[in-house]
């Protein structure tokens, strides 16, 4: 039997999908296009991606995991081809206890799905991704997606309680922060599939808190809120957020949304604080003064459930609101420290302005991710090579600032080649040398990660 012969054997022919159509679909996520698989498959149970991934592997076609397709790296496209994994089937709460705050869930399970489902209890599960309305929890691990709340919260590592994971072999396994020895489950968030596929998560849950507050403050521009949220952080007060969003973004928000955000102004600063009800006046009073006292133009304060979600729901949808200004946008995902926050916005204007793009920026001001979208029509050959130059020299330019390259995207295919701004190429081979552990034929997503121009002796350890 061939390959789709074994694996309809396998999943039954329901579960696997091999005409060019079908296939086509797969090619692409949120951020780009590479090569159709050869074949799709859509297990419903660990025992069935046990089993089509030994079925590619014998046939030695690479094994490609997909949640719901929105990473912003090219990071669940079939760079080789091969078989893709999507989880869309298994995407359901396994178990809740409630007692001990915690669950374990199916990768597929959409992000917001999951607090929605226990509500009832009092629990929700942290991570916010502005995609939680539609990226899956598998996904998120994938990457360590961050969102707006991971200034108080953390990102999705902080939450990740153990994971089961089926090998390159299909061998299944499972790993606990509980367990003596190594972090396994550390490891494996964040790995971008590349040392296993997550077949099922142990997430932990927190209570809701007893108030929650949202208050605006506007300002003149981008450089003023910054300093803000450096003040805010510099006097001990940890928001559980502190979003930023220029005049460009907003005057596209408020045309989609209509959310109340002041089009008058050349800055906002989004902050959310949860706590006991009986600290919100005083700590209102303590963040009004500060941002007052770095030149707010205005502050408002959220006074309904409904106004407090009209604003959150504006943030994040920014991205989507910029079709309004332009067809396409390229958005880089890069940190730099608090301080260095204005420092990086200039470079980011300076670097559109050269290249005559025009550039909204959105970030998650309180942990430095900064998030400007570059909106250009890819129909335009010119266009395209400027976001292209644009999007790199912003990128040295926080390296340069002391920052990272990715803050919660993930380095995908997209930046594979920019980890060598960031990592010698023995660090590479040490991080080579961890994957051949798992993976030693790298048969799980390969082409991600690890830079292109990097040879086989730099990555295993120079052997």
């Amino acid at each position: 039997m061939n390959m789709h012969e074994r694996l309809i054997e396998a999943l039954g022919a329901d579960a696997v999908k091999t005409e060019p159509e079908d296939l086509a679909v797969y090619a692409f996520d949120a951020y780009s296009q590479a090569l159709p698989p050869s074949a799709v498959v859509l297990p419903a149970s660990t025992q069935q991606i046990a089993a089509a991934v030994k079925v590619a592997s014998d046939c030695g076609e690479p094994i490609v995991p997909r949640g719901a397709g929105t990473g912003l790296c090219g990071g669940a496209v079939p760079a080789k081809g091969g078989v893709v994994i999507s989880f869309a089937r298994m995407n359901r709460l396994l178990h809740l206890d409630v007692k001990n705050k915690r669950a374990r869930v199916q990768p597929g399970l959409v992000n917001l799905e999951l607090s929605q489902q226990i509500r009832s209890t009092d629990l929700f599960y942290a991570p916010d991704p502005s995609s939680q309305k539609v990226s899956t929890i598998g996904g998120n691990c994938a990457t360590n997606a961050g969102g707006p709340h991971c200034l108080s919260y953390g990102t999705t590592v902080n939450h990740v309680l153990g994971l089961e994971i089926v090998d390159a072999r299909g061998e299944v396994f499972t790993t606990s922060i509980d367990d003596a020895g190594y972090d396994l489950t550390g490891v494996l968030v964040g790995s971008e599939g590349t040392l296993g596929i997550i077949s099922a998560i142990d997430v932990r849950l927190m209570h809701l808190p007893e108030a929650v507050r949202v208050w605006l403050a506007a300002f003149g521009d981008v450089e003023a809120a910054s300093e803000t949220v450096s003040a805010i952080i510099g006097a001990g007060i940890i928001p559980t957020a502190l979003e930023i969003m220029d005049d460009v973004i907003v005057a596209a928000v408020e045309a989609a949304y209509g959310a109340g955000y002041p089009t008058d102004a050349g800055a906002v600063l989004l902050i959310e604080h949860a706590g006991f009800a009986d600290d919100m006046d005083e700590r209102e009073y303590a963040i009004r003064q500060i941002a007052q006292d770095h030149g707010a133009l205005s502050w408002r304060a959220a006074q309904t459930q409904a106004e407090c979600d009209a604003l959150w729901a504006g943030r994040k949808g920014a991205a989507g609101a910029t079709g309004r200004i332009a067809p396409n946008y390229y958005i880089q995902d890069v940190c730099v420290p608090r301080s260095k926050l204005p420092t990086a916005l200039h470079s980011v204007t300076q670097s559109a302005r050269q290249h005559g793009i025009r550039v909204g920026n959105v970030f998650h001001a309180g942990d430095g991710n900064l998030h400007p979208l570059l909106m250009y029509d890819k129909r335009d050959r010119r266009q395209v090579a400027a976001v292209i130059g644009a999007g790199n020299e912003i990128l040295q330019s926080c390296i340069e600032l002391g920052g990272t390259i990715s803050g919660e995207h993930g380095i995908g295919f997209e930046k594979r080649d920019n980890l060598l701004l960031v990592f010698s190429t023995d660090d590479l081979a040490a991080m080579g040398k961890v994957r051949d552990v798992f993976d030693p034929r790298r048969v799980l997503n390969p082409e991600k990660i690890f830079p292109a121009g990097v040879g086989c002796t730099e990555v295993k350890g120079g052997e």
